[in-house]
């Protein structure tokens, strides 16, 4: 059964679908009143729901039940990350972060940053289709393009570190399972000295990927697989 995805779903009463989704389920699909359709808002549950009436702009629908996806993280993974000067290559990053486990993205303007500006609702919509097609049920929160510097400012997780090519400890090895933790990615040609400076006086600790010289969205995307896969050897859900 393919998922749907709404931000907002009522338990007690009918509530409609998305435009978007209306039309797919009435067009591509051919889905008619009385059907049965799977649905989520994106906080790690799923919910089968029966179609009450549908049309091309609009398809209503009520709850019938709250399903256990057994799906659940005990960390929260927020990665903040310097968006790539190619789109595409960030975008591919929201997709298969998404499908390996990540929580929370926040770009980055860095000092060596090629793009300072991104369209967040495009983003969402990425990571929205991501949601539907690994079939979690957990949607990333996309937050806003931020300075570098106000980051470091407001963020209290447990854990926290920053990805740079001259450190010398394996991110691998210190991370401790279960706890929340934010990481830092870096834009190609790495943070400059002075960021990695600023980010270590706010208690975060400078950290390697391994031997290669990785992309941007590579190093993000393996910081997730590393997190999770720590996480699954120390016995915990991912």
């Amino acid at each position: 059964m393919e998922l749907f995805f709404i931000s907002e779903i009522h338990l007690q009463e009918p509530f409609s679908l998305p435009e978007e989704e209306s039309k797919h389920l009435y067009k591509v699909l051919r889905h008619v009143a009385g059907d049965h359709i799977r649905i989520t808002d994106g906080s790690g549950k799923y919910y089968t729901a029966v179609i009450d009436s549908i049309s091309q702009k609009q398809c209503t629908i009520h709850i019938l039940r709250e399903e256990n996806t057994g799906i659940s993280r005990s960390y929260h993974l927020h990665v903040a990350i310097a968006p790539t000067k190619n789109n595409e290559r960030f975008e591919w990053f929201l997709e298969k972060g998404t499908e390996i486990g990540m929580d929370e993205i926040t770009p980055l303007i860095c000092r060596h940053s090629e793009r300072r500006e991104l369209k967040t609702e495009r983003m969402n919509k990425i990571l929205i289709a991501a949601l539907k097609q690994c079939g979690t049920g957990k949607l990333p929160l996309m937050n806003e393009i931020t300075d570098f510097r106000k980051f470091l400012e407001k963020n209290n997780e447990a854990q926290k570190f920053i990805c740079t090519m001259g450190a010398q400890e394996y991110i691998g090895m210190k991370i401790i399972p279960g706890k929340n933790a934010v990481v830092l990615i870096g834009p190609e040609g790495d943070f400059h000295q002075s960021e990695i400076d600023q980010a270590m006086e706010y208690g975060f600790i400078p950290v390697s990927l391994g031997h290669s010289r990785l992309r941007t969205e590579t190093a993000a995307l393996m910081t997730c697989a590393i997190f999770a896969n720590v996480n699954t050897i120390q016995g915990n859900k991912i």
